[in-house]
Formats: C-alpha cells, sequence, structure tokens
C-alpha cells in the first residue's frame, strides 16, 4: 500500500519548509509514503525549496492555472505514481499532519472512499465570529446540494481512496473544496469526515480579495453544480410557478371576455399571462435539455474514468513531472518576482 501525500502549492518557498518538515514518513497501514508538490507556476523558487527538502515528486506548471487545476493534476500524478490512498493538504501549514492517521483510517477500514478533515468551524479560535457563521452556512448549503454530512465543507484536508480519485473532475478554477464534496455525492462515493488539528495561522488566505467575493465564488460553484446534477428540481418548480401564474391570467382575462358584453379590456392579464405561459414553456424546455446533458456528463464521468484507469495500467508517466529544477527557470523566477 502507498499513500502519496500532495500539496498544491503558489509561491510558497517561505512556508514550504514548516509544511514538509512536519509530513510523516511512515503511516500505519502503508508500506510506502511518499510526498508530491504541485508547483502552481510559482514566481519564486518553490520548486527547488521542494527537492532541497526531500520532496519524491515534483509537477510544476509553466504559468499559474488556479488551485482547482493543481488538485487536480496532482490527483492525477498521484494515480500515475501508483499511490493507493492520496491525502491533500494546503502548503501554508494550517492543518496539522499529525491527524494524517485519522484522515486515512476509514478509507483503510473501508468504510469511505473520500474523508474530509472537520476544523470545528463553529468554534475554531481564530475565525471571526461572522467567518464561524459564513463557514457554518456554507456548509450546509453544500450538505443540502451534495447530501452528504460534511460540517465542514471548505476545509483541504482530506484523503481520497484510488477508486474515488479516479473518478474526481473539477472544471472550475476558483477552488476544488466544494465542487468535489457536491460531485461525490451526487456520484455514490462513500463521503465521511473525522475532527482534525490545525496549526496557528501563518496568514491569510490568498485564494480570494474579500469575503464577498468568496460569497460569490462560492455560490456560484454551489449553484452550478446542483443545477449540473439536479436540474429538473431547478428548473421545473420555475416552470410550474410560471404556468400557474399564466393560467390564473388567462383564465381571468378569458372569464371577463366570454362573461361581458363589449370590449372588455384586461389586456394586461392576456399579455403578462402569455409572456408567463412562455416562459414556463422554456423553462421547462431548458430542464429536460439539462437533464439530458447530466446524463452525458455522468457518461462522460464514467469514461473518464476508464481512461484514466487504461493509463496506470499502461504507466503513463504524470505530465508536468520533473526530475530536477532547470537552472533556467530559476532565473526566470527571479526575474519575475516582484
Amino acid at each position: 500500500m502507498k499513500l502519496i501525500i500532495q500539496i498544491p502549492s503558489l509561491n510558497e518557498e517561505a512556508t514550504l519548509p514548516a509544511t514538509v518538515a512536519d509530513l510523516p514518513r511512515a503511516v500505519q497501514g502503508f508500506d510506502t509514503v511518499e510526498w508530491l508538490v504541485i508547483d502552481d507556476g510559482s514566481t519564486d523558487r518553490t520548486a527547488q525549496v521542494a527537492f532541497d527538502l526531500g520532496v519524491d515528486h515534483v509537477v510544476r506548471f509553466t504559468a499559474n492555472k488556479g488551485l482547482a487545476t493543481a488538485f487536480q493534476a496532482g490527483l492525477d500524478a498521484a494515480l500515475k505514481l501508483g499511490a493507493d490512498v492520496i491525502v491533500n493538504l494546503d502548503a501554508d501549514n494550517q492543518y496539522s499532519t499529525a491527524s494524517i492517521p485519522d484522515l486515512v483510517a476509514p478509507i483503510l477500514r473501508g468504510e469511505a472512499d473520500f474523508v474530509v478533515g472537520d476544523r470545528g468551524v463553529g468554534d475554531h479560535p481564530e475565525f471571526s465570529p461572522s467567518k464561524r457563521m459564513l463557514q457554518r452556512l456554507g456548509s450546509w448549503v453544500v450538505r443540502q446540494a451534495s447530501g452528504t454530512d460534511v460540517p465542514d465543507a471548505t476545509s483541504g484536508f482530506r484523503a481520497y481512496s484510488r477508486q474515488a480519485a479516479l473518478g474526481v473532475n473539477v472544471v472550475t478554477r476558483f477552488t476544488y473544496t466544494l465542487e468535489t464534496i457536491i460531485q461525490a455525492g451526487h456520484s455514490g462515493v462513500t463521503v465521511t469526515h473525522v475532527p482534525i488539528a490545525v496549526n496557528p495561522a501563518t496568514r491569510n488566505s490568498r485564494l480570494f480579495r474579500s469575503k464577498s467575493q468568496y460569497i460569490r465564488r462560492s455560490m456560484g460553484t454551489i449553484l452550478r453544480q446542483y443545477v449540473v446534477y439536479r436540474p429538473l428540481r431547478v428548473f421545473m418548480p420555475l416552470a410550474l410557478a410560471c404556468g400557474i401564474i399564466g393560467a390564473v391570467l388567462l383564465a381571468r382575462f378569458g372569464w371577463y371576455y366570454l362573461t361581458e358584453e363589449g370590449p372588455t379590456g384586461h389586456v394586461q392579464s392576456l399579455v403578462v399571462g402569455s409572456v408567463a405561459t412562455l416562459a414556463a414553456i422554456q423553462l421547462a424546455m431548458l430542464g429536460l435539455v439539462a437533464e439530458l446533458l447530466r446524463t452525458n456528463r455522468l457518461i462522460a464521468e464514467k469514461t473518464l474514468r476508464r481512461v484514466r484507469a487504461l493509463e496506470l495500467a499502461a504507466r503513463v508517466e504524470p505530465e508536468g513531472l520533473l526530475q530536477e529544477v532547470d537552472p533556467a527557470d530559476l532565473l526566470r523566477s527571479e526575474a519575475n518576482r516582484p
């Protein structure tokens, strides 16, 4: 059994040493533990620092592609490197690596394929009251959208079995945390959570500039994923509401038209009722089209899983895997540093 611990990184030469210093080289239940750093187009010495610290594998992008893309690349690389279980954590040393045995335990026991570390967002000492409230609210929304019971949906400290990792398909560039839970909940993946320990914060998050931006992007991700996996539940209630409004207004116009002599007026009821009826028809058609697209996505995800399995069988090398750092890359990084 091989465990690979992956760390998506962007300009983390200062924080990476503390993060890597606490990584275990032995975890009960595994014969081998390896480390993987994904350098998301850093303009500092992140890749070189990773090698200097004894990291086993480094995947490097030539340009920044976003946290979600780096996370997905790490899973793909870890699978091709023979991982049976993959643990993901942030490079800012936020999560205590002493919790890794607890994180992988449900997978080793065969109880789950996907485990999320719970930081205890409701009473996290470093979170402000407003952030605690937003974290609880966001996690509740994700639970409703995914059908899971994960209390800390934004936690990046998580573990995947090989089978669960094969099916992960992240399409956003913003963050993988919410999308992967919703996808897992609708893909038959067994998801659970365990309490974890955290370290004191070393810096503020660089994923978003403000709370409002984070809320907008997170809600957009949740809504988009819910529409993808439950389109009829989104469009059909709206179509029904518009249909009822349209039917009532058209019936009102028809009643006056049939019961009164001469011009009856009430043209507004006819116009608004007709528009509402057309909107209902269009929403219903959108729901049916979205349902067909959902079916195609599920087929595409199954196909992607099989393609990845074939790549593993064919021993395809991970993309962007470095054997060493090119000195020219370091010079370019130094030149691009602010």
